[in-house]
């Protein structure tokens, strides 16, 4: 059966990317990981890998045209000869019965109270977009509630000044934090902490490892990633009234790129040791910095980590990543203590909860080492 390739969502609910490079052909036999196409933001490069070996049926879209994320980009067949799924063409309005929507379509369509089935979607997943076209198009409809009408577009200030387009960075951090107030109920809660249990097991890990950057805010995250695996409350939020826990750990790990922020993941944190997981989140931010990570690295994160301790931050309250309950964050008094934070979704969990994870995160798990030799290497 073929094999639908979506087109990758490179920043948070960012629906539209442009194609920039197409690397294969129409009847192309191709290897799982080969690298099939490129999308770009402003700021980023995403490379679309294939998920299996195959040959290449189809391919939708022409280099340098947007193309809508959620949409089949390429169909990738296990022989030259199969058929590709009959399609309505994605540029037309269509009805949504059976389209699923993305997670900021699904909370605008909350916050309004309709129904997906009602909105026509211009792809394979309903939009943002389509709900606020649809919105547009019903904004005087006698039958739609005043409290659902959509809000009124904001008043420009009473001095001189310009409207400047958003980045495709700055639309994805508008449409987070837009999340994050619209839909997660959020606290914050901080616990101060001794750091030199955790420098000490970190520099004696970088010693015994042969590494060659400090390990330290990788090994806290290992850390965390571990704390939520053993308490799935951490690493879940809510669908419909109901807890939707996350059957892996998709470690998120916040990294500034220039001017860029991204949240990178680290899928299934917990399928790596120890020091594969250091290595590969190590080799995470160096993507990033160069600006190429690929799009599963830049989505799906189930719990996140950030810190701002380089910056000499004495304290960050960071903003929750749409459907995850928990982002923690790192930092550093002026003092030389150390801070951890915890922005939550209070619908998931409660403030108690969140204190006793960062209290157990405050201390590093020594794991194999002997309590002796851990105690010695303190000293």
């Amino acid at each position: 059966m073929p094999i639908a390739i979506h087109v990758p969502r490179v920043n948070n609910n960012d629906d539209e990317v442009k194609l920039v490079a197409v690397s294969i052909a129409v009847g192309a036999k191709v290897s799982k990981g080969a690298i099939l196409a490129q999308v770009e933001t402003d700021k980023a490069v995403v490379e679309i890998e294939a998920p299996s070996d195959g040959f290449v049926l189809a391919v939708i879209g022409s280099v340098e045209d947007t193309v809508t994320v959620g949409n089949v980009l390429i169909w990738l067949g296990a022989t030259a000869d199969e058929v590709v799924p009959a399609t309505k063409d994605e540029k037309s309005t269509r009805g949504s019965a059976s389209v699923m929507p993305t997670a900021k379509a699904r909370a605008l369509l909350a916050q309004h109270g309709l129904d997906a089935a009602t909105v026509p979607a211009s792809g394979d997943r309903l939009s943002v977009a389509d709900v606020e076209r649809f919105l547009a198009g019903h904004a005087g409809d006698a039958r739609t509630p005043a409290s659902k009408q959509p809000p009124a577009t904001e008043r420009a200030p009473d001095i001189d000044g310009q409207l400047v387009p958003l980045k495709s960075e700055e639309r994805g951090m508008l449409a987070t934090v837009t999340w994050h107030r619209d839909v997660a109920v959020p606290g914050y809660v901080e616990v101060s902490y001794d750091p030199a249990p955790w420098d000490t097991y970190a520099d004696a890990f970088k010693q015994e490892n042969g590494l060659l950057l400090g390990p330290l805010l990788p090994l806290m995250a290992w850390r965390l990633a571990q704390l939520a695996a053993d308490k799935p409350k951490l690493n879940a939020t809510i669908i419909d009234g109901k807890r939707f826990e996350y059957a892996a750990v998709n470690l998120g790990f916040t990294v500034q790129a220039g001017d860029v922020l991204y949240l990178t993941v680290l899928r299934n944190a917990l399928s790596n040791r120890e020091l594969e997981f250091v290595n590969a989140l190590i080799e995470l931010q160096r993507r990033a910095s160069g600006h190429r990570l690929t799009a599963s690295e830049t989505q799906g994160a189930t719990i996140g980590f950030s810190s701002m301790a380089r910056w000499k931050v004495s304290r960050h309250i960071p903003i929750l990543s749409p459907q995850t309950c928990i982002m923690v964050a790192h930092t550093m008094a002026e003092d030389g203590v150390g801070v951890l934070g915890a922005s939550y979704d209070h619908r998931v969990i409660n403030g108690s909860e969140v204190a006793g994870m960062l209290k157990k995160l405050s201390r590093p798990d020594v794991g194999n080492r002997s309590k002796a030799n851990y105690q010695k290497d303190a000293k």
